[in-house]
């Protein structure tokens, strides 16, 4: 069963991936997706030799400082040719659609901030 959040998107589960966000209606290029706010964690209170599900989902903010988003934001997945484009500001990120995107479709987005980077992300890309 997908979470509902918004007329704009839902969250699926992937086969071999986990879980995704979907497109419930077409979504047209330069339109903002999600605009969530971010939990911020100083990375002197995170154990980073210990896993946990938290950290799993959190990603580099800035120098010394985690973030975990709010609302679906931990939930998209990276793609080398994504759909969507992150915008960060102090407490905000906000995702905007770089093409129209169908619905139904996964919306991706690319998580070294650049659409168009190839650098590697630390983990096997599907």
């Amino acid at each position: 069963m997908p979470y509902v959040q918004s007329a704009l998107v839902e969250v699926r589960r992937i086969r071999g991936k986990g879980r995704g966000v979907f497109a419930r209606a077409r979504i047209p290029r330069g339109a903002v997706i999600e605009r969530v706010p971010v939990f911020l964690v100083p990375l002197r209170e995170v154990d980073r030799d210990k896993p946990s599900i938290i950290m799993d989902h959190a990603y580099l903010w800035e120098r010394g400082t985690f973030a975990i988003g709010m609302g679906y934001a931990s939930l998209y997945n990276h793609s080398y040719e994504p759909n969507a484009q992150v915008f960060m500001t102090r407490h905000t990120q906000t995702f905007v659609a770089l093409r129209d995107i169908r619905r139904g479709e996964e919306i991706t987005f690319n998580y070294n901030g650049r659409p168009r980077s190839r650098t590697g992300v630390g983990f096997r890309v599907i």
